[in-house]
């Protein structure tokens, strides 16, 4: 089994509902293909770098799991067809970093 970091990007507009559908959805496609996700993070709505599809911010899921290639490729098909996304990342990693939470909000801050 091959470790992966898989991120989306959903429109703006994405209510809490269907993002939680979202994650939901591909969540039992990596597991209905032998894949076993072992972190799931929300990071919530961040700008993004550029336009996307006339869009200047975007919903953050992120995905830590194990799988083979085939999976990777079928949720990536999946994704092309999903008009309630922007962009998808698959990156294939050594080992991940579970201790870091990268887009926590602190409390310190308030």
């Amino acid at each position: 089994m091959n470790l992966y970091e898989h991120t989306i990007i959903a429109r703006p507009d994405t209510s809490p509902n269907q993002l939680k559908q979202i994650q939901e959805k591909y969540s039992k496609l990596i597991e209905n293909s032998e894949g076993n996700i072992i972190k799931f993070e929300t990071w919530g709505l961040m700008n993004l770098s550029y336009i996307i599809k006339k869009n200047k911010k975007g919903n953050y899921l992120h995905f830590k799991f194990e799988a083979n290639g085939k999976v990777v490729s079928e949720l990536e098909k999946n994704e092309k067809l999903d008009k309630n996304l922007l962009r998808y990342l698959t990156v294939k990693v050594d080992k991940f970093d579970l201790k870091t939470e990268y887009f926590k909000k602190s409390e310190d801050n308030k």
